[in-house]
């Protein structure tokens, strides 16, 4: 058997996911096998724009080595054996470039025929994923301004390959997409109407999270899964969705990824008037505002100390306490929101970072929605168990694991027409 061969005599064939953040880019390849998707590798490369790292698993758990994966060092880029120094490098490209350099000796002689992208906006166009070419980047570059944090990163990836293999397809995978089935009433501001039709609406995102999650727990507990569910997607982004048989309802993230739940830098829901304010008597330009809410605010403006909920828990610091205590009190009343839009509650599910691993904010959560008939078990939270409530709880409680890779996989294939 040829390296490219199967023992059936068929081609092998694998899809690339792309999930790249402001300072990470995470990578599945999928092995399309019998209409099926299997994980081949799987990694990450942290530390993009400051000291860049690789890691990266087999799809058994089994460690694959980084040798021949350089990222060559921020402000400079190589050219013909020299070391040169730029003003601007695109730093998720040069991560990006690095992994291509690096994939194709860990594909075991399978042919990549398609490239996902999680792109977090898709404006208010695009209910479902969608095959890239230039025309559509430069559309898609016209959002970056709803999305600082993310698009331009997102994006950046999709731009270098076209460059590289403008033959291989690529699809966007949108986070905004999986909340229009939002009735109009959960979109609008109550601004004019000519600017909800001109785009100025919620959008909501954390979307493939959420369809993810939707579809394991329709699986897990097929009842609550057909009826009201909350999932708290808990990370250093936060944001909350109400399901209602699978499909969004109502969400706390609107016009951009900076509204609802406070986050790591990010303040979550402000009164506008606090923005007149600064602008007005404390004479703060735009950008001045733009940094203050995307990267000075939630946890870390609160504490003080770090964006990370790990460390806080870890510190003894009174701020820490606060913005704990602050973060899992807005958890719980956006909770109370989406149960009003849902009328009612079968199910609330954590997942992320801080919603898989933080059992210390699970229970202070659930502890706050008592009164929605949320109860949990305490050993099993301690232990990060799938289900968490007790037998016969009004309200089952579940730790999910999300899986965006997975879910832009599927996406992928569909599009491209290979299921």
């Amino acid at each position: 058997m040829t390296a490219a061969v199967s023992a059936a005599g068929s081609e092998r064939r694998a899809i690339l996911v792309v999930n790249t953040g402001s300072s990470s880019l995470k990578f599945q390849v999928f092995n399309l096998a019998g209409g099926a998707l299997q994980c081949a590798i799987r990694g990450l490369i942290e530390g993009v724009g400051t000291t860049p790292q690789i890691r990266a698993w087999r799809g058994d758990g089994r460690e694959l080595p980084a040798e021949g994966l350089a990222l060559t060092p921020i402000g400079q880029i190589a050219q013909g054996g020299q070391v040169e120094q730029v003003e601007h490098p695109d730093t998720q490209s040069l991560a990006f470039d690095a992994l291509w350099q690096w994939l194709p000796g860990q594909l075991d002689g399978a042919r990549l025929i398609g490239v996902g992208h999680r792109v977090v906006h898709g404006g208010s166009l695009h209910s479902r994923p969608l095959r890239i070419d230039a025309p559509v980047l430069a559309e898609l570059e016209g959002l970056a301004a709803l999305a600082p944090l993310h698009q331009p990163h997102n994006l950046a990836p999709i731009r270098s390959l076209l460059a590289l293999r403008p033959d291989l397809p690529q699809v966007a995978c949108f986070d905004t997409a999986f909340h229009r089935t939002q009735p109009i009433e959960a979109e609008l501001f109550a601004l004019p109407m000519h600017f909800y039709d001109e785009g100025v609406r919620r959008y909501g995102f954390h979307g493939l999270s959420y369809e993810y999650v939707g579809r394991r727990i329709a699986q897990l507990a097929p009842q609550a899964g057909a009826g009201r569910v909350i999932v708290a997607h808990l990370g250093n982004g936060s944001s909350m969705c109400a399901l209602r048989a699978g499909r969004s309802v109502a969400t706390t993230m609107g016009f951009t990824a900076l509204d609802g739940l406070p986050m790591g830098t990010r303040s979550g829901n402000l009164d506008p008037g606090v923005l007149l304010h600064l602008m007005r008597d404390r004479a703060m330009s735009l950008q001045q505002i733009e940094t203050l809410l995307y990267q000075q605010s939630g946890l870390l403006g609160l504490s003080g100390l770090s964006a990370d909920m790990r460390m806080l828990q870890a510190s003894s610091e009174p701020r820490a306490r606060l913005a704990i205590d602050h973060f899992t009190y807005r958890v719980a009343r956006e909770a109370g929101s989406l149960a009003a839009a849902l009328g009612g509650l079968d199910a609330l599910v954590f997942t992320a970072g801080i919603g898989e691993h933080s059992a210390a904010v699970r229970a202070a959560v659930c502890d706050r929605l008592r009164w929605l008939g949320v109860e949990i078990d305490l050993q099993a939270n301690l232990e990060s168990r799938l289900c968490l409530s007790p037998e016969g709880a009004a309200v089952s409680t579940w730790v999910i694991p999300t899986d965006e890779e997975r879910m832009i996989a599927e996406h992928t294939c569909t599009t491209l027409g290979l299921n």
